[in-house]
């Protein structure tokens, strides 16, 4: 028999923070500017990371949303011409 543990994150970092919350890093320092967000905190000398339960904290506190995602038209991308460059 097998025990597994689970260990959450304590502290996370400005890319894994940005990952978590679909927010881009320069809009979560803005928001951190504005005291939207929780603060990074000091683990050393340059070094500073975000508390894991406190982000967790601060999404699961945001308001529901009454707008709806756009609806998804199915339409695909268009390709780009290749370059004269690329040779092809």
């Amino acid at each position: 028999m097998s025990v597994e543990f689970r260990i959450e994150p304590v502290y996370v970092d400005l890319p894994t923070v940005a990952m978590i919350t679909t927010l881009a890093g320069s809009t979560i320092q803005a928001m951190v500017t504005r005291n939207e967000f929780p603060a990074p905190r000091e683990l050393s000398g340059r070094r500073v990371g975000w508390l894991y339960t406190e982000i967790v904290e601060w999404a699961t506190s945001r308001p529901r949303s009454t707008m709806l995602p756009p609806p998804n038209t199915g339409a695909k991308k268009p390709r780009r011409a290749p370059s004269p460059e690329s040779g092809t």
